[in-house]
Parts: structure tokens; sequence; C-alpha cells
């Protein structure tokens, strides 16, 4: 149960508000995983589901004991990605919009193949939308397209995390939350799920690494782009985090060295030409 805990990354959207509740989550989920495998003997996609829900249902039964005095926990959310390796098996779960990318050798080419591994749960992507749509078939506000950018009932982009219960629980969306976040209608039904996608992976010897980052990165770099970073910097693969095989961790809140700090660094400078402004000018700006 290592790999799990090592290879787990949480990208709290307001960790302001959150505070210590995120190592709890963190360390909830792994402990749910664990006793779940120890009882039946075996990692599969049922136990990792499993994992998610009682991390849900925690942090739900949280918000339920602070209403009186911290309602705003209602309204905070996490996107979250989960890899498991048992068995020479991979197993990836998400939530939300975070992404995990496998660096895979191309025969004796030299090559390396970018193969994206994770399903995002985002309302820019078509397909969301239409799984939304189909979802509330009468609600016609159900995604609403508001300043270029196409939002779950015109306020969040992911259609599913850990949290968020002012979407998913009617009793939680009312005062005294922020009136942002108050529908205009009584929900009838969840609007988002915190169900994740599973996918599992059977390892081959030419799987080389593995990127997980969140939606921060990849939107100013390719899959290919990153891959192609990592693999043209070998010598810069050392990390805590190496098992059996090697993972990267990019996120807000983590130590960046080696690799990670180089693809950290590559979208800044993406971020930066796409502005017209110069790279050590966006180092400048105050990182809150």
């Amino acid at each position: 149960y290592k790999c799990l805990h090592e290879t787990l990354v949480l990208s709290f959207r307001d960790r302001r508000i959150l505070g210590r509740h995120c190592v709890v989550g963190i360390v909830k989920l792994c402990v749910y995983a664990a006793m779940t495998a120890e009882s039946e003997g075996a990692v599969t996609a049922e136990t990792i589901q499993r994992a998610f829900r009682q991390t849900e249902e925690g942090f739900t039964a949280l918000v339920s004991e602070l209403w009186s005095t911290r309602p705003n926990m209602a309204t905070v959310g996490t996107c979250c990605l989960v890899g498991v390796i048992y068995q020479q098996t991979l197993f990836i779960a998400n939530l939300g919009d975070s992404r995990v990318v496998l660096g895979k050798k191309v025969g004796n080419t030299g090559g390396m193949a970018a193969m994206q591994l994770s399903t995002e749960h985002n309302a820019n992507i078509e397909a969301i939308r239409h799984e939304l749509k189909e979802l509330h078939p009468t609600d016609p506000q159900i995604v609403v397209l508001k300043h270029g950018v196409w939002r779950v009932k015109g306020i969040i982009q992911v259609s599913r995390s850990i949290g968020d219960v002012y979407m998913k629980h009617a009793q939680y969306n009312r005062e005294p939350i922020n009136a942002k976040f108050r529908l205009p209608k009584p929900m009838n039904m969840p609007i988002l799920s915190a169900n994740p996608t599973i996918i599992s992976h059977a390892l081959h010897p030419n799987d080389s690494f593995l990127i997980f980052a969140s939606d921060g990165l990849w939107e100013h770099l390719s899959n290919e782009k990153a891959v192609a970073i990592v693999h043209s910097h070998p010598r810069a693969m050392t990390s805590k985090f190496e098992t059996q095989y090697r993972c990267l961790l990019v996120g807000d809140d983590i130590e960046l060295q080696g690799i990670a700090k180089r693809l950290v660094k590559a979208a800044l400078q993406e971020a930066a030409r796409k502005r017209e402004m110069r790279y050590s000018d966006l180092r400048k700006i105050d990182k809150k």
C-alpha cells in the first residue's frame, strides 16, 4: 500500500479553507483502500472505488458536523488522481481534470510515445457535456457557457469531485453559503458525482515512466511535449517516490526537484509566451 500512498495527488481548489483536512483526506483514502484490499486479499477496481466512496462519505460527514460554524466547507472540493500498481497491473482512478500520462518506449527506435491513461471530467469536453445533459434531460441550464468557458450550472468546470457537497445535497445549497454557489431552483438529484473513472493497464517492459499532474500543467504542455521533456533528461529522474517504476508528481504543494521542476518551468515558459511576456517577469508575479 506504500505505492498507493506515494502516488496519490490531491489538488484542492482552496487549501486556505480546508487546512489540516487535506492531509486527513489523503490518509483516510489510503487507509480505506488498504483495509479493503487486506480483507479481500487483492487490489481491484472495486477496492479503489470503495476507498473513494468512503472518503466522500467521510468528508460529507465533516461538512455536516461543521455546518453551523464553518458552512463554507460545503463549497470546498478537490480533484483526485490515484495510481496503484498490483501484480504487474497499473490501476488509474480519476475524479476531475487531473491527468496521468505514460511514457512508452517505441520498440528499439529510441523514440518515446505518450499514452494518456486517465479520463477527465471537465465541462469543456464535449463528451462530458453530453453525459451531463443525458443525466439531467429536464435541465436546460445543466451546462452554461460563460466567458468562453463551459461550466456545470454556470459555476464549476469539473463534473466529478470529492467534496463540493453544495452540488450534491440540497440541504447544503442554501444560506449561509455564499450566494454565488446557491442554485435558483432546489436540486432534485445530485449534480456532481464522486464516482471515479477507473482503468487498468497491464505493465509492459517498454513502459518507462508516469507523469501525474493537475490541469495547470496540461493547459500549457501537450502529452507529447511533457513526455519528450522527461525522456530527454533521464539523469534528472531522481525522486523519493520511485518504487519499481518511475513516477513524477507535479502539483502546487509538492517540493519540485529534478525533472518535475523542468516540466513546471516549461509550462510557465509557454504561459509567458502566450501572454507575450518574459518568463523572468512572470516569475515575479506573487504566487497568490
